[in-house]
């Protein structure tokens, strides 16, 4: 009797799965920058958190939103086949430091690194080392500045090189997967309607939308105790109030949704080895809507600058000179 094909059965992914390279020291950060809590000991501290943020807060978050989203966009602006994820993390923590900010993820519960970088399969906290980006690869970028008391957490994927159409797509279906969650954020929503959305806009092609990592509440603290699922389940029935601020960054995968979690404690691949994609931004619930924090002063964001830009190739993000 002939073997009966898996439905829906995914092709090959487009690359050999991701090897770690070495990581390099820990970068040093200049005396006078504030440091969070957690910067000598690397224990957040363990106190109780609100969700809503007074005025000041608010505006120390557009602050700290704004370094954040700047820094991914120079960070956008280097990545090109050859590069290596430690070079884009120097680039990053040197403009945050320039920018009298503190690389929120460094020494935060121990990771060593100021970015965290995602490569292909990987689907979160990838530390930065010294593997080369090679063409066809697809990369995300976490940023999260810590400045004036709170920080500032965003995301983007960008498409190295010649990216394959099926990637190009994850990419593109995730990002607008992150602004249909987006789009019903304001006051009295629920925070059940941000994973419905999220997982309403990739369900028509089949991607996995994972379920072990989620957005959260973020203010004075790195994370607060609000989470925010990107999938549906009607008992995270949270009201969303005026002064809440947090992250929606939906993972999405081409492939199912079951992770394995790599030696080092922090790096996060698709079991099936699949490609996942991830976008972010920080998010302010304000009277009448909502106000997105982590967006340059002079202009727009990461996620919407390289959208659908071939880094090293194209011309359309302004990425740096590749020679």
């Amino acid at each position: 009797m002939a073997k009966r094909k898996r439905r829906n059965a995914l092709p090959p992914p487009p690359s050999p799965p991701v090897t770690q390279g070495l990581v390099g020291p820990v970068r040093s950060v200049r005396s006078g920058i504030p440091r969070p809590e957690y910067a000598l000991t690397g224990e957040p501290s363990s106190r109780a958190s609100r969700a809503v943020r007074t005025p000041d807060e608010i505006e120390a978050m557009r602050v700290a939103g704004r370094v954040a989203a700047a820094a991914l966009v120079e960070v956008g602006r280097h990545v090109r086949p050859g590069v290596t994820s430690d070079e884009l993390d120097r680039i990053g923590h040197e403009f945050m430091i320039d920018a009298g900010a503190y690389p929120s993820t460094l020494n935060y519960r121990g990771f060593p690194k100021s970015l965290c970088t995602s490569v292909n399969e990987i689907v979160c906290h990838g530390i930065p080392d010294s593997r080369k980006l090679a063409d066809g690869d697809i990369v995300n970028v976490d940023v999260t500045a810590y400045i004036e008391g709170v920080h500032g957490d965003t995301s983007c994927t960008f498409l190295v090189g010649e990216v394959d159409e099926d990637s190009a797509q994850l990419v593109e279906r995730t990002r607008s997967a992150m602004h249909a969650g987006i789009a019903v954020v304001g006051p009295e929503a629920r925070v059940f309607e941000i994973g419905r959305a999220i997982e309403q806009s990739v369900a028509p092609f089949g991607y996995g939308v994972v379920r072990e990592f989620i957005g959260h509440g973020i203010g004075d603290q790195f994370h607060t105790s609000l989470q925010i699922p990107h999938y549906h389940d009607p008992r995270n029935d949270t009201v969303l109030l005026p002064g809440m601020t947090f992250t929606i960054e939906p993972m999405i995968n081409r492939g199912g949704p079951r992770l394995d979690m790599w030696d080092d404690g922090w790096t996060v691949a698709t079991r099936d080895l699949q490609r996942s994609a991830q976008f972010e931004h920080t998010i302010l619930v304000t009277e009448s809507s909502h106000e997105l924090l982590t967006v340059p002063a002079d202009g727009p964001p990461a996620e919407e600058r390289f959208a659908g830009v071939r880094c090293g190739l194209d011309t359309s993000g302004d990425p740096a000179p590749t020679g």
